[in-house]
C-alpha cells in the first residue's frame, strides 16, 4: 500500500504554483490586456523578448497557440512548412496549421529529433514551380519533446539558417523548452533564439507557471500576431495574475532546471537507458508491454505515460525532488520490463 503522495512523471506540465509564486500572483497589478492595459503582462512580454534578444513578445494561453501564431505569420495558405517527423507542431497540435491557416506540411526523418541540416535541405523545395508547393518556412524544435529532450546542435541550426536565408525561407523555433536547452548546453538564450523569425517559449512546463507561453519576433510581426490571437479566441482580459507567475518563474526557476536534468539521469539509470540520450528532463524507455508497466508503476505510486506500442515517457519537473526521483527509480528498477 502506497502511503506517500504519487510521483507524477507524465509531463512537466503537471506542476503547481509554489507558495511564493501564488503570492506574486495575488499581488499582481492587473488591467484589461485586450485594451493593452495590463502592466504585468506588458512587462512579461518585454522581459521575455529582451531575454531572447528580440524586439517584442506576445503572451498566449498555450504553447500550441504561440506556435500556430508564429507559423501563421510566416506561411501563407497553400504554402508549405517543413519540420521533422516527430515535431510537436506536426504530431501534437491536432493539424492546427492546416485547419486554421491552410498550411501544408512535409517532414524529414530524424534520430531522436536531432536536427541535421542535410536532411532539411533534401526535403525543402524553395522554388517548386507553378504546379507544386514551395517551402515557405522551416520549423525547428529545441529541446525536442518526442526526441527525448534533445538539445539541438548549434552548428546544425546555423547551417539550416544559412540555407534558409540563401533561399528566402522563413524560420520558426518551437522553444517550449528552450530554457532547458540553455541550462543544459550553457549557450546564452539570445544565441539560441538568434536567426529565427518567430520563437515560442513556454512558461508552464519546466518553469512551473500554471499557464502561458510567449511568442517573440519583430515588433511588426508581434502586432500582427496580436490581431490573430484575438481571432483565435486567445485575447484574455486581466492576465496580470498569470503574467506575474511567469515573471516569478523567470526570476527563480530557470537555473534550477539543472536539478531536473540530474533527476532524469537517475531515472534513466534505473531503466538501463543510455545516459548519453538523456540531455535534459525527458526520458524515453523501451518496455515489452507499456500499458502493463504503467499500471504496475501507478499501483506503487509512480505515474508514467505510455507513448507508442513499446515506449514510456518520464519527465522530471519542479514538483519532483531528488528524493522523489530516487524513490521512483527504486520502484521502476524492480518492475519487469
Amino acid at each position: 500500500m502506497v502511503t506517500d503522495a504519487p510521483i507524477d512523471l507524465r509531463s512537466d506540465t503537471v506542476t503547481r504554483p509554489t507558495a511564493a509564486m501564488r503570492a506574486a500572483m495575488a499581488e499582481a497589478e492587473v488591467g484589461d490586456d485586450v485594451f493593452g492595459e495590463d502592466p504585468e503582462t506588458a512587462a512579461l512580454e518585454q522581459e521575455v523578448a529582451d531575454l531572447l534578444g528580440c524586439e517584442a513578445g506576445l503572451f498566449t494561453p498555450s504553447g500550441s497557440m504561440a506556435n500556430q501564431l508564429g507559423l501563421r505569420l510566416l506561411v501563407g495558405p497553400g504554402e508549405e512548412l517543413v519540420a521533422d517527423q516527430q515535431a510537436h507542431v506536426v504530431r501534437a497540435e491536432l493539424g492546427a496549421a492546416a485547419v486554421f491557416s491552410g498550411i501544408t506540411t512535409r517532414t524529414w526523418a530524424s534520430d531522436r529529433g536531432r536536427l541535421v541540416a542535410a536532411a532539411v535541405q533534401e526535403i525543402a523545395e524553395p522554388n517548386a514551380g507553378a504546379y507544386s508547393v514551395s517551402t515557405a518556412a522551416i520549423a525547428v524544435e529545441n529541446t525536442h519533446n518526442f526526441g527525448g529532450g534533445t538539445v539541438q546542435p548549434l552548428d546544425e541550426v546555423r547551417a539550416v539558417q544559412s540555407y534558409a536565408r540563401e533561399h528566402g525561407i522563413a524560420l520558426h523555433l518551437d522553444g517550449a523548452r528552450l530554457w532547458n536547452a540553455h541550462v543544459a548546453s550553457g549557450t546564452p538564450l539570445p544565441e539560441l533564439a538568434a536567426g529565427f523569425d518567430t520563437v515560442s517559449v513556454c512558461l508552464s512546463k519546466g518553469l512551473g507557471a500554471p499557464v502561458g507561453s510567449v511568442l517573440v519576433a519583430s515588433r511588426e510581426r508581434v502586432d500582427a500576431a496580436r490581431i490573430w490571437r484575438k481571432r483565435y479566441g486567445g485575447g484574455m482580459r486581466q492576465t496580470g495574475f498569470l503574467a506575474a507567475a511567469g515573471r516569478f518563474a523567470l526570476r527563480h526557476h530557470v537555473d534550477r532546471l539543472a536539478d531536473d536534468h540530474a533527476n532524469a539521469r537517475v531515472l534513466a539509470a534505473a531503466l538501463d537507458v543510455d545516459p548519453d540520450t538523456v540531455q535534459t528532463n525527458i526520458v524515453f524507455a523501451e518496455v515489452s508491454d507499456p500499458a502493463a508497466f504503467v499500471a504496475r508503476a501507478a499501483e506503487r505510486g509512480v505515474v508514467l505515460m505510455q507513448l507508442g506500442p513499446r515506449r514510456i515517457r518520464l519527465v522530471t519537473h519542479l514538483d519532483v525532488s531528488r528524493e522523489d526521483a530516487v524513490r521512483a527509480a527504486e520502484v521502476l528498477a524492480a518492475l519487469p520490463r
